[in-house]
């Protein structure tokens, strides 16, 4: 990137839809330098008005449930019927340049060679935190581009997972036909994130096997909804090869929108998230500046070693460390 960064010609380039605006944003969204950041505010203070009206679905699954695939067969779908797709995908693993996403991008051949549809994974600069930033911010950035369905992919079942659900509108979970038994590998912390689930691959001999884990799953999610919430998360089954049972799922995504628009409303509901997102961000930039110092650093080695040491305690140690931070923090007491 530049070193020079016109940021009011960059806010043009993305509003005009200009695919290289858009990576540059993106681009300065994501970068580490401290330089970079204040021009990334005023980049996104800039965006912020041009976002918000596209829908925002999280996908998540086990490794191997297809999660490509889907994405590629469900976004030239949603082309087709005149949408804008723009695909995230979150790998905390990744670095910046790409990580797997590579291979993603192979599978979903049809979709990247659409001029509807904008693939961009997030990076995560080595911790789940950046990886949430990168997301949101580039979820900004493309919405104010003109795309009006953003798919933010994940990798697998894991921490990810929770930070995407506080991201999106809907967080659609695919799964695989597997036995009763074998969804017990399932976390249930995950089952209570999904708000769609979606048996794929429910194709030639595997149908019956993913009609049976979709009841199976349906059975889970009776025990794990809340009865209060007036919702039961629907399971269905699909095949991302074959096409049947994406419009099914596909309704079930407006169906839960709709849900979120007549119970709390739709900008309620974000405007939650981004609270959520805000004492996040705190305490992460608390959490830096706990070790932004040479003494802190020195401080925090030590005491680890005490503590692995059993000559000291966790809870000692913490208040040693707090107590010597606060003393550099003008206006803080610490008791």
């Amino acid at each position: 990137m530049p070193r020079s960064i016109d940021v009011d010609a960059l806010v043009g380039q993305v509003l005009a839809g200009q695919r290289t605006g858009i990576a540059r944003a993106i681009t300065l969204v994501e970068s580490a330098l401290p330089a970079h950041r204040p021009l990334a505010r005023k980049l996104l203070a800039q965006l912020l008005p041009y976002a918000g009206n596209a829908t925002r679905v999280g996908l998540t699954g086990v490794p191997g449930a297809g999660k490509s695939t889907f994405t590629d067969a469900m976004g030239c779908r949603l082309i087709d019927r005149g949408h804008k797709v723009a695909v995230l995908a979150v790998d905390p693993s990744s670095t910046r340049t790409g990580g797997s996403i590579l291979g993603d991008r192979t599978r979903m051949g049809k979709l990247a060679e659409s001029d509807s549809a904008y693939i961009r994974p997030s990076p995560s600069g080595g911790h789940l935190g950046g990886v949430a930033r990168a997301t949101r911010e580039a979820m900004i950035i493309v919405e104010a581009a003109g795309y009006d369905t953003v798919i933010v992919e994940t990798v697998g079942v894991g921490q990810s997972e929770v930070a995407v659900a506080g991201m999106v509108d809907t967080f659609l979970m695919l799964s695989l036909a597997r036995s009763g038994d074998q969804l017990q590998g399932i976390k249930r912390g995950i089952l209570e994130l999904a708000d769609v689930i979606a048996v794929n691959k429910a194709d030639g001999d595997n149908a019956p096997a993913a009609r049976l884990t979709a009841r199976d799953l349906s059975i889970a999610m009776k025990l794990i909804n809340d009865e209060s919430s007036g919702r039961r998360t629907p399971v269905m089954t699909c095949s991302a090869l074959t096409g049947d049972g994406l419009d099914d799922v596909w309704k079930a995504v407006e169906e839960h929108r709709a849900w979120i628009e007549e119970t709390v409303g739709l900008a309620r509901y974000r405007a939650d998230q981004q609270i959520d997102w805000m004492w996040a961000q705190i305490e992460s930039q608390v959490l830096d500046s706990l070790r932004s110092t040479q003494e802190l650093r020195e401080l925090g080695r030590a005491l680890e070693e005490k503590v692995g040491a059993s000559t000291e305690s966790a809870l000692d140690a913490s208040v040693e460390f707090l107590t010597t931070w606060a003393e550099q923090v003008p206006g803080f007491q610490w008791e």
